[in-house]
């Protein structure tokens, strides 16, 4: 992937293609053994109310680990690579997206957007973790400066951001592909599937099963996906390029991580740590991640985070692509540029 010989489609392609093959059967055999853990969980969950709260939100984390886990299939879906069939994928992207709170279609449109443009300076903003450079950050205003920082905080980041992006902005189709009626109406039929869902959960279980079982679920599960995803993208030499040098295979092997987990976390995110080989090959099913990542070597040029490496990158003053040390640096590092511009700023206004 040098800049004299870069790797073309042509060479690599072949390569991964073997693998994006998706087994009905194995794909089936996931489902249960996501689906039927989950609902196990939620009704241990329920009776666990009676005896403590904190067993209680153990058994909720725990379930979700099993929601991040269905919406990695549900994410399979959507990219067509966990069923031969569209109609299967569909079906499985719907049922799975009340559960998850994530509209399928509509959620299937921006992340496809997300794959086209990761890492693309001039293509930001849709499906994925807003990142400025550092000159845009100097040029912002001191109004837009306060706003990102307060977005880029780690504990906006992972403890606002699950009631705010899974609760509340799936619920209205504002963003991109807001303009196409098939995108609006899966939001609306999402939004009606889980009204049903939610008044079921009182009638059968309680409003206090509502509040301390379904909530808690649903919130760990969308702190963890926005840890995954965050640590996934938001490295220090992480790929970022302006068009027309922007380049899918570096996009997708420099500018994505092989998060190494411990086998069981690997088997509940669903594989989703060999991240860099999904951007490469979308198409290739969360189960055969693994086998490319032994056999190819091509995708083992990718940087290796481990679960410790993961904490660190999520903590970590990394929010500003600087262009010339092609680096993420901290507010820290410009600190100094900016009190810089300010004074002189106010030496030309005193003029």
């Amino acid at each position: 992937m040098s800049e004299k010989s870069p790797i073309e489609p042509k060479d690599w392609i072949p390569l991964v293609k073997p693998y994006a093959k998706p087994d009905v059967r194995r794909s089936l055999r996931q489902v249960a053994d996501t689906a039927l853990p989950l609902f196990a969980l939620f009704f241990l969950a329920h009776k666990a109310l009676s005896l403590s709260l904190l067993l209680t939100l153990a058994l909720d984390f725990v379930a979700a680990l099993f929601l991040v886990r269905l919406f990695i299939l549900q994410h399979d879906a959507g990219h067509g690579s966990f069923f031969p069939k569209r109609w299967m994928n569909d079906l499985l992207g719907f049922l799975s997206g009340v559960l998850t709170l994530v509209p399928y279609h509509y959620w299937q449109a921006s992340h496809a957007r997300h794959h086209a443009t990761s890492g693309n300076l001039d293509k930001r903003g849709v499906g994925d973790i807003y990142t400025m450079t550092v000159r845009e950050y100097l040029e912002a205003t001191p109004w837009e400066r306060f706003k990102y920082r307060i977005y880029r905080n780690p504990f906006v980041m992972f403890l606002i951001g699950p009631i705010y992006v899974f609760m509340i902005s799936y619920r209205f189709p504002l963003g991109y592909g807001s303009d196409k009626p098939h995108l609006r109406n899966s939001v609306a039929f999402t939004n009606l599937a889980l009204a049903l869902l939610l008044a079921g959960i009182v009638l059968l279980f309680g409003v206090k099963t509502l509040l301390f079982v379904y909530l808690p679920i649903q919130y760990f599960a969308g702190m963890l996906g926005i840890f995954l995803f965050y640590v996934q993208h938001q490295f220090e030499d992480a790929y970022w390029e302006n068009d027309p040098r922007w380049e899918y295979l570096k996009a997708a092997m420099e500018g994505s991580t092989y998060l190494k987990l411990p086998k069981l976390l690997q088997w509940l995110t669903g594989n989703i740590g060999f991240h860099h080989i999904h951007h490469l090959a979308p198409k290739i099913p969360n189960y055969y991640l693994e086998k490319v990542q032994k056999e190819v070597d091509l995708v083992k040029v990718a940087p290796t985070v481990t679960l410790k490496d993961a904490l660190k990158i999520a903590f970590a003053d990394m929010h500003l692509h600087d262009e010339e040390s092609r680096k993420l640096v901290g507010f820290k590092d410009v600190a100094p540029l900016l009190r810089q511009m300010e004074r002189g700023l106010k030496e030309r206004t005193r003029k």
